[in-house]
């Protein structure tokens, strides 16, 4: 006798398999998205409005430091956390895939991060053992050895060169136009009057996502908050460790090249740098790290996360739109809950039981 859901969920399979998927957003959540997609044997379209992998696109996936851990998860809903430690656990795999098929390196490193006060130290120690995570005390410091980091930018150069190298179609300088309300999306026009066709659409625009979707009947609050980092070059393994204090890091890649960040401004889609931020930022990195002082800075640039209320992600089908999927809105974590979010999202359109309950990121009408 057939087990009939059984049977329902291969024919579904089967049925996605020959799925045109188009996903609007070329940041670290769309590559990753279509990646996933790929293995699962669907054809991909990825729509990006700027080029993948460009340092002047103005966006987070690039722009961002890369820290695989939500930087004081004490502080957050336990909804954040389990997508961040999840797409956090993945990285390695991933990286170690992407170098093998593609020979570029995305650099994930086991660096550790160094939380210097003040924090609570109780509440702090006391989530680390709830969540398994290991923790060490120096002094007044709480040090948690397994913290990772990734290089997003060599990261994106990886994920393109893979999504090439299995035909999926990259559509650079594209952009879309905002699409009105409706039951089923057809077609997707962009701003140089094209029309863009496919069975299905996900959306993984990060800041850009609301201005997309703002005529449809869907409750989506995401707007643009301008995030500036400073860059130095030091020498190789001066920082053993990330060191993060009072909303503020340093983070230093293999090369010697070391970051330190960053603001988080409510300016709209204003991507410029500042002066007193500059400032500002330098300040604070030579106060954690006395060596920076007389150093010239390498480098200062800004990009645009998209800001969420208390950095929960939309993973989910939208409300009045069949055909139409959203994994946006990942505030500081977009390159942290990547991994996560992709198998997400692709369990919610294959209809497969997820590992995460993906009812707090739910787009709600």
């Amino acid at each position: 006798m057939l087990k009939m859901p059984c049977l329902w969920g291969k024919l579904r399979l089967n049925n996605m398999k020959k799925k045109h998927i188009t996903i609007v957003g070329g940041g670290i959540a769309g590559c990753m998205t279509a990646m996933e997609l790929v293995k699962r044997g669907c054809r991909v379209t990825v729509v990006e409005r700027n080029q993948i992998a460009s340092q002047t696109s103005g966006e987070s996936s690039w722009a961002g430091a890369g820290l695989a851990f939500p930087l004081l998860p004490w502080m957050y809903r336990d909804e954040v956390n389990q997508l961040a430690l999840a797409g956090a656990n993945l990285y390695q795999s991933v990286s170690a895939q992407l170098l093998q098929e593609t020979g570029i390196d995305p650099e994930y490193m086991q660096s550790g991060m160094l939380i210097k006060p003040p924090f609570d130290e109780t509440v702090a120690t006391q989530w680390c053992m709830r969540n398994h995570v290991p923790f060490e005390k120096t002094g007044d410091d709480l040090l948690l050895p397994q913290v990772a980091q990734i290089r997003n930018p060599r990261l994106l150069q990886a994920l393109k060169q893979w999504l090439l190298s299995h035909k999926v179609t990259l559509l650079e300088n594209t952009q879309l136009l905002p699409i009105a309300n409706t039951t089923t999306l057809n077609q997707w026009k962009t701003t140089r009057g094209e029309t863009l066709e496919a069975d299905l659409f996900i959306v993984t625009s990060g800041a850009w996502s609301y201005e997309l979707l703002k005529e449809t009947a869907v409750n989506l609050t995401i707007k643009p908050m301008r995030g500036q980092i400073l860059l130095y070059q030091i020498p190789v393994n001066t920082l053993p460790h990330i060191v993060y204090q009072d909303g503020f890091y340093l983070l230093q890649r293999r090369d010697g090249y070391l970051l330190a960040g960053s603001t988080l401004e409510d300016v709209g889609f204003d991507t410029s740098v500042t002066e007193a931020a500059k400032l500002e930022m330098q300040a604070k990195a030579e106060a954690i790290l006395p060596a920076l002082k007389g150093m010239s800075i390498h480098k200062h640039w800004s990009g645009l996360r998209p800001g969420t209320p208390e950095n929960l992600p939309t993973i989910s089908q939208h409300p009045t739109i069949a055909n139409l999927y959203l994994n946006t809105g990942h505030f500081r974590y977009g390159v942290t809950m990547a991994p996560a979010s992709a198998k997400l999202i692709c369990d919610l359109i294959f209809g497969e039981k997820p590992e995460i309950d993906p009812t707090p990121y739910r787009c709600l009408s």
